[in-house]
């Protein structure tokens, strides 16, 4: 190679250098713009345009930790703010400034966990509102069954609604005044006077129906023919269809709103005609073994599941053990009973210290000096001994003038805030170490223990209903008075008062306990024999000292009920079970009426009309089928639509695709416009290996129905090897507005493969 070209080469790299260096510093300049832009924005409330200049940095720089850790923290303190504001205005109640929140949060990351569980919130709570609208206008129309339908769904979803507990409340009371007053519905409050002996049920059952207009059929194993009596004069035709199954041992069933079904009431009889529902009951405060135990004990519930971890029961049983399982979860159910207990420990040390007189002194000594040479004396150098050389101590002469008062206050004022029945504990002071040694042949060894010395109180309330609290109360004040220490060990003589007692007060009422008194009086007297005995002049040759000191420990407590059991109301806690062979309550008092036509004879034994036999399966309320080429090759992108159509409306259409992830890969997913047309919607796609799961929320209450577009799956084909393959529709619950979960037809989209 010559040396033209080798510099032609070298001039060439460096060119395409200088511009990688040039490009490089471009980038890292405008990607400290955007980071800088960015915090500007940020400062001055910009949140969105700030977000995306810093998300604008971290994409210039991806290599720069900087930037991408300010941009997530930007996002995340974002994010958190406006779902606190979001979950704020939601539990208010304020549907719609929630919903402006979490749509922001999408706005910013698409799969928030929190803002898609807030959304189907939203979207719950406008259902229930609908529901309880509809139950509102069904009981002005006097539709109690309707209405009564519609608030216990609301209220198996949201136990504590109030506003659906009122009007459910107020529904029982009128038609238990109803039932008491005027009877059921026109047909069972007409008159008839039924005077027959030893006659044939068909003839009895005849009149009835000509009286009522009733439509009454019989199982085949009724015996029409068998004889009975009846004397009833100016009564009801309920009244009389109730003597008569009940003097016949017959149960009767509601099929439609003016044919009812006459049956034997036997246990093989009862399983065939009764209804069986599921219920599940999931739990705020109390335990669902202690709650399905009880259920087992007064209703002999059957089928009864208990779920510890959700704290959940489910209990399959006919309705009436249903409806009075509902009672006994909402008499165990309750919020337990709470009370802040004021306490107030007082410690009053009360001194006085006086001193008055002259100390003399009270003692001479004498002792011989030393030599003259430092060392000790002799007994020769003792004969020596004279004024000069003998050392004289004399005590010093002192005026005790002392007069002391002192009063100490050691304060504690805590506040405990504790469950009915449970203990609380508060320690004010310190766990002062206890050291003992071990010592044996081979080894020594030392071991702590730790006593709790201070101030120690332990209360325990037992909450009643009447407002009261009675407090079991120990209260422990000790004090360290002396150390003692060996060579192997450390102990402490500590002094210890306590007191322990239970007392009774109502709400706000204050109890003081006092009377933990110490009192200590010390006199002490220093004076000259015989002269201090002088009286008067006594004083002026000795000293009087008079110490007194008393302590006093004075507590006081003061119950200050936060949340106390509410008694249910009367329909609850008194309620009828049937008899011991059966939960069926007493006809008569039944609270559901069907129709102005007729009206089942009890609400166990009302349940809602049946048009078909339990063996037919239930048909399909909706469609669900794909739309798309039949056939791909290896290596092409095809476009599959999933269509739905359905009669009724829905607001919600959660579904689960699956297909083979070994022959096709999921492009991407979008949304369609069946619900979108109605109004904002929610939609959320989650591509896994082997299966593709969509959730579709409409916040519109009045839903979408008819025909439409759900959604477009975009596959390629990796593998044609097989030949076909097919994509499966593996779950789909369309959710209506009224809350029910409608059931698709679901199909499957077969694909032939070409290489």
């Amino acid at each position: 190679m010559s040396v033209s070209v080798l510099n032609s080469l070298n001039a060439s790299y460096g060119r395409r250098l200088t511009l990688l260096t040039t490009v490089l510093c471009l980038t890292g300049c405008a990607a400290q713009n955007a980071y800088r832009d960015g915090q500007r924005l940020l400062g001055t409330g910009d949140i969105s345009a700030g977000l995306d200049k810093l998300k604008e940095a971290s994409n210039l720089d991806p290599d720069s930790a900087q930037y991408r850790i300010a941009y997530l923290n930007a996002r995340d303190s974002t994010l958190n703010k406006k779902l606190n504001a979001a979950e704020q205005a939601l539990a208010a109640r304020d549907t719609a400034q929630a919903e402006q929140g979490y749509r922001q949060v999408l706005a910013l990351d698409s799969r928030n966990p929190r803002a898609i569980a807030g959304m189907q919130n939203i979207m719950t709570e406008r259902r229930r509102a609908a529901l309880f609208l509809d139950a509102e206008q069904a009981w002005k129309k006097q539709d109690a069954d309707m209405a009564q339908s519609r608030l216990r769904s609301i209220l198996a979803e949201q136990p504590n609604n109030t506003a659906a507990q009122a009007l459910l409340r107020e529904i029982e009371e009128k038609l238990n005044q109803r039932s008491q007053q005027s009877g059921l519905a026109s047909a069972y409050r007409k008159p008839i006077t039924v005077q027959y002996k030893d006659t044939s049920l068909k003839t009895v059952f005849d009149l009835v129906a000509r009286t009522s207009g009733l439509n009454i059929l019989f199982d085949k194993d009724v015996r029409t023919d068998q004889r009975t009596s009846i004397f009833l004069k100016n009564s009801t035709v309920e009244s009389a269809i109730n003597m008569v199954l009940l003097s016949n041992q017959l149960e009767q069933r509601v099929l439609d709103a003016n044919t009812i079904l006459i049956y034997p009431d036997t246990q093989a009889k009862r399983k065939d005609y009764q209804p069986v529902l599921v219920r599940t009951f999931y739990l705020s405060n109390a335990e669902a073994k202690s709650v399905a135990a009880t259920m087992k004990t007064i209703i002999r519930a059957k089928d009864i599941v208990v779920d510890d971890k959700l704290n959940m029961i489910m209990l399959r049983d006919s309705p009436d053990v249903i409806r009075q399982a509902e009672k006994i979860v909402a008499l165990h159910d309750l919020p337990e009973p709470e009370v802040m207990l004021e306490v107030e420990v007082l410690e009053v040390k009360r001194t006085k210290l006086m001193e008055l007189g002259v100390r003399w002194p009270d003692q001479l000594s004498f002792s011989p000096l030393q030599s003259s040479s430092g060392g000790n004396l002799t007994i020769r150098q003792l004969r020596n001994l004279n004024q000069d050389t003998i050392n004289a101590n004399v005590g010093s002469l002192a005026l005790n003038i002392k007069d002391q008062n002192s009063d100490t206050n050691l304060l504690a004022n805590p506040r405990i805030r504790t469950h009915n029945r449970e203990k609380a504990k508060i320690l004010i002071g310190s766990k002062v170490p206890v050291i003992t040694s071990t010592l044996s042949t081979s080894f020594a060894s030392e071991s702590v223990n730790y006593i709790d010395v201070g101030l120690k109180l332990e209360v325990e309330p037992i909450i009643y209903p009447d407002d009261e609290v009675s407090i079991k109360t120990s209260l422990e004040v000790s004090s360290i008075l002396k150390t003692i220490e060996t060579k192997s060990s450390r102990a402490y003589e500590i002094g210890t008062r306590t007191a322990t007692t239970v007392l009774r007060l109502r709400d706000g009422e204050n109890q003081v306990l006092a009377g933990l008194i110490n009192s200590e009086d010390r006199r002490t007297n220093n004076q000259v024999p015989l002269l201090g005995d002088i009286p008067l002049l006594g004083r002026l040759f000795g000293s009087q000292n008079t110490d007194d000191a008393k302590t006093e420990i004075v507590l006081s407590i003061t119950p200050r009920l936060i949340r106390n059991v509410r008694r249910p109301d009367a329909n609850v806690l008194e309620f009828e079970s049937g008899t011991d062979s059966s939960f069926r309550r007493n006809r008569v008092e039944t609270n559901t009426p069907v129709s102005s036509n007729v009206v089942s004879s009890t609400k166990a034994a009302a349940p809602q009309p049946v048009a078909l036999p339990e063996a037919v399966p239930t048909p399909p309320d909706s469609t669900l089928r794909w739309s798309g080429p039949d056939s791909a090759n290896l290596g092409r992108t095809i476009e599959l639509q999933l269509r739905y159509q359905s009669d009724q409306a829905i607001n919600g259409l959660p579904l689960t695709i699956g297909y083979d992830p070994k022959v096709l890969e999921i492009v991407k997913v979008e949304e369609g416009d069946f619900l979108k047309t109605k109004g904002e919607t929610v939609f959320n796609a989650q591509v896994e290996p082997g299966q593709v799961v969509l959730n579709t929320l409409l916040s519109s209450i009045n839903g979408a129905k008819g025909e439409g577009l759900i959604a477009t799956v975009t596959a390629k084909v990796l593998n044609a090897d097989s030949g076909k393959t097919q994509l499966s529709l593996l779950s789909a619950t369309p959710q209506s507005i009224d809350g029910r979960s409608l059931v698709p037809a679901l199909s499957t989209f077969q694909l032939k493969l070409a290489p």
